[in-house]
């Protein structure tokens, strides 16, 4: 990553963690007053590397990508989108539908691709429904028991 491409994310992340921006416009326009004039398909990927998800809020839908969000390589963590993303989860055997506000089943199935649990086989993720497929009933307890804690926090 180039330098200039890692300041303008970081110009990004510092907007979005610090106003409530509704749309990429909105925050576009943010970066060209800080003097960064990029296109829409620029931002457009900058958001999806940085993993920003836009959510619901009380007073409108928002981009977020809170403190705790991102590890290492500039990757979203479960822990930090899954307490602003989740909105409820059910299961059956060996399977979890974990439901999301809009937008926020992509972020929260590649978190957890990412982490590389043993327990969990696999995802698929729509816009706000993540199904998660776990090895055995015993598994997916586990991983139900995480997702609530984290979820919680």
């Amino acid at each position: 990553m180039t330098a200039a491409k890692r300041e303008r994310q970081d110009a990004i992340l510092e907007l979005v963690s610090t106003r409530a921006i509704g749309s990429q416009e909105e925050l576009r326009q943010l970066l060209v007053a800080r003097g960064w004039d990029v296109t829409q398909s620029t931002l457009s990927r900058d958001m999806r590397d940085l993993r920003i998800a836009r959510v619901p809020t009380p007073t409108g839908v928002r981009y977020t990508a809170g403190e705790r969000s991102l590890g290492e390589e500039g990757r979203a963590t479960l822990a930090g989108l899954l307490p602003q993303l989740f909105q409820n989860l059910e299961y059956t055997r060996e399977l979890i539908v974990v439901r999301t506000h809009t937008a926020g089943a992509q972020p929260i199935a590649e978190a957890i691709d990412a982490e590389g649990n043993p327990d969990i086989l696999g995802t698929i993720a729509g816009e706000n429904t993540v199904l998660l497929i776990c090895r055995t009933d015993a598994a997916r307890e586990r991983v139900v028991k995480r997702l609530l804690a984290l979820a919680a926090r």
